[in-house]
């Protein structure tokens, strides 16, 4: 028997949209869900790809035939071992906080033999030795061989501060501001963090990279889940109550 009082009838078609809207609620989170496990899936792919290149032996830095042919994503972290000569009157210094507290990255462009640079960070200096005179053992003039993790560029600053070439003011590695502000003509579209072979007086010290992925897809997709079910047990609870009303 059809229930013809006006107002039963609103009260059943207000309850059957908000179902329906609880239950297309339902299903978006549950895709929402399913997202973040795949991405999940993503990141330890990723973990595991950059484990295997940070510990594997170091093979030659990508030439720019290699890559161009290549994701960036998929080269950094690589190990490389370079060979040339440091151009220390173009040292870099970019605003650095550490395991060993706040100092510098000393950025160096290391010259190689076909002219080119590669823009090399040798490590960590405290504030007290930023200026290079105050650790002359530390500058090497010949031949030296470099090991350490291919970088990719951080342009523009970091997210409180802006870099300020004007001013010489560096707060984060961006390969192309830093080789124009230097004078370099031929640089490398990428930095290499230098690891932690000793340099002479101590300083630079090298092989502080860390190497962190924030990982909480799986705490976001469990979220997801959990509103899902609430929202479905909400909606639950409402065609219960309707047919209940129904059957009064």
């Amino acid at each position: 028997m059809i229930d013809a009082h006006p107002s039963r009838q609103r009260s059943h078609l207000l309850t059957a949209t908000i179902c329906s809207l609880l239950l297309l609620l339902t299903a978006v989170f549950i895709a929402l869900g399913a997202w973040q496990l795949e991405r999940l899936s993503w990141k330890l792919d990723l973990i595991s790809r950059i484990d295997t290149r940070i510990h594997a032996e170091p093979v030659a830095p990508p030439s720019g035939s290699e890559w161009a042919a290549s994701k960036p994503a998929d080269v950094e972290y690589r190990r490389v071992r370079v060979s040339g000569t440091f151009d220390n009157s173009k040292e870099t210094y970019v605003y650095a906080s550490t395991e060993r507290g706040a100092g510098y990255w000393v950025i160096t462009p290391l010259m190689l033999a076909d002219s080119s640079s590669i823009l090399i960070n040798r490590g960590f200096v405290p504030t007290a030795s930023r200026d290079p005179i105050s650790r002359p053992n530390g500058q090497p003039t010949g031949p030296v061989t470099i090991n350490g993790l291919l970088r990719l560029p951080e342009p523009g600053g970091t997210f409180i501060r802006s870099n300020d070439p004007v001013n010489d003011r560096w707060y984060s590695r961006d390969v192309a501001a830093i080789a124009d502000k230097r004078g370099i003509a031929l640089i490398a579209p990428y930095f290499i963090d230098a690891d932690s072979a000793p340099n002479p007086g101590g300083l630079p010290v090298g092989g502080l990279t860390v190497v962190t992925f924030r990982n909480n897809h799986q705490v976001y997709a469990l979220t997801w889940f959990v509103l899902a079910a609430m929202v479905a047990a909400a909606a639950a609870y409402l065609i219960a109550t309707e047919r209940h009303a129904r059957r009064s």
